[in-house]
């Protein structure tokens, strides 16, 4: 692929050069497009153990392995699958300082992370079975990272022995 040279019209400034859009109306259709998101690969997720997740390290690092259990997953689910949006910094930070909304904010987060991982579903060809509903009701009795992990590990198996940080490709 060449790209144009310096001070170089591209050919759709050719046609149009002149007709500049008036107030109101929109520019040309094709200058607007923008290329679609690939749906080809990603990066394999690692399979957690689901009780090490949920009971063992949290009690072995005093309460911290929550907070890297739901950035790496946020992470991992954006590695593998581009079009579900890089929302680990924000999804850790909102359950770091969601005393701010009284608890509300990270709520919402904790459920739209089952709507990813659901995609995430998706996206390797299974059926999904994951809700960020029924997170949020064994969330509540403590037992919303047991369920995500579970359900995270349905798109690991789905690849078999491939490796984590490997590339796979989507199904979807």
């Amino acid at each position: 692929m060449s790209y144009p040279q310096q001070g170089a019209q591209q050919p759709y400034q050719q046609q149009y050069q002149g007709q500049q859009p008036h107030q109101g109306q929109q520019a040309p259709v094709h200058a607007q497009q923008h290329a679609p998101a690939a749906a080809g690969g990603g990066y394999n997720m690692k399979r957690r153990n689901p009780v090490g997740v949920w009971l063992g390290l949290p009690i072995i690092t005093f309460g911290i392995y929550p907070l890297v259990w739901f950035y790496k997953t946020h992470a991992e689910l954006f590695a593998y699958d581009r079009r579900t949006g890089d929302a680990a910094t924000n999804a850790l930070l909102s359950v770091i300082f969601g005393g701010i909304t009284l608890g509300i904010w990270p709520l919402i987060v904790f459920v739209k992370m089952g709507d990813r991982i659901a995609q995430a579903q998706r996206a390797a060809g299974l059926q999904p079975s994951c809700s960020g509903g029924m997170g949020f009701l064994l969330g509540i009795f403590g037992f919303g990272m047991l369920y995500y992990q579970l359900q995270l590990n349905k798109v690991v198996d789905r690849y078999g022995d491939v490796a984590p940080g490997q590339q796979v490709s989507l199904a979807a």
